[in-house]
């Protein structure tokens, strides 16, 4: 088989292909005819999509068993049935702690995702990562029909579950009664939605979520921070209308663009896409946030 002698550069071009892909605009075998016409060969484009997707043979950076942590994948009561989910918190709390919930991207609950719930769980919250996939049976290993299975779920049932997660996680022994939640891409857009159907919401942090619509606005309750990428046109070309419908209602939010890097930032599993400068800034300024508005 054809090699390539050396790494091939990624291109703006082929992360915007890969973005197109995630987000069902190609399905695979158009992605990668897309993604071989830019890397010049099949050899070239088999060396580069690796890079471009989230690798789950990536070392996570809170190991599963780690000793200051329980964790634990329960089942509890959905809008309409069981979801399950991923539950951890500190072991040796000496009070009772906010509770967020961690929203995963359109890939469902996988490593990357229970990772980050166990990062957030250290800086000193109860953490829960739904499974939003769960009335279809949970997330499958298999990432590209997990993307499929998002298609057909019901926007406002999975709303409802996710507002069950936070009823839910409310009441777990050690947690303080006030939950916030934080989502990613999929996620994100989840949180906003969140943010406008629960008054209970203690706080909203969204990473590259698509925005709601602007007359559902005046419902949001929580303050809200909301990072974006810099190179991310998809999801930016709706964030001055946000903003704006923000604003006008005199909601309590603070948004972040961070210059030249792109969608995905914070997903350390992708090496094409991860940007270590932003995802850092991003992620203390969320858990200051978090801090703040669930004590």
């Amino acid at each position: 088989m054809e090699k390539p002698a050396v790494t091939p550069a990624i291109t703006q071009a082929m992360i915007n292909a890969y973005d197109d892909y995630t987000h069902l605009s190609l399905d695979r075998r158009g992605f990668m005819e897309k993604l071989t016409k830019l890397a010049g060969s099949g050899a070239a484009a088999a060396t580069i999509m690796p890079m471009l997707a989230a690798n789950k043979a990536n070392a996570a950076l809170t190991p599963e068993n780690d000793e200051r942590l329980t964790s634990t994948m329960v089942t509890y009561p959905g809008a309409s049935g069981e979801m399950k989910g991923y539950l951890v918190s500190p072991k040796d709390a000496k009070s009772a702690l906010p509770g967020v919930i961690v929203i995963h991207e359109n890939r469902g609950l996988n490593p990357h995702i229970q990772d980050v719930t166990r990062r957030l769980a250290l800086e000193g919250f109860v953490t829960l990562a739904p499974d939003f996939l769960s009335p279809q049976g949970g997330t499958p290993e298999d990432e590209d029909k997990a993307r499929d299975m998002f298609t057909t779920l019901d926007l406002g049932a999975t709303v409802n579950n996710a507002e069950a997660s936070r009823a839910y996680l409310a009441a777990v022994k050690g947690v303080n009664g006030k939950v916030g939640a934080i989502g990613f891409c999929w996620g994100g857009g989840m949180v906003n939605r969140l943010a406008i159907a629960s008054p209970l919401l203690g706080a909203g942090v969204a990473y590259y979520g698509a925005q709601p619509p602007a007359d559902q606005v005046p419902a949001i309750n929580a303050p809200l921070m909301l990072h974006y990428a810099g190179l991310d046109e998809r999801i930016n070309a709706g964030i001055d209308a946000y903003r704006k419908a923000l604003d006008a209602n005199g909601k309590q939010a603070e948004i972040f663009v961070y210059d030249g890097v792109n969608h995905a930032f914070n997903n350390d599993t992708s090496a094409a896409r991860y940007n270590k400068e932003a995802a850092d800034l991003a992620w203390s300024r969320t858990v200051a946030f978090l801090k703040k508005n669930l004590a």
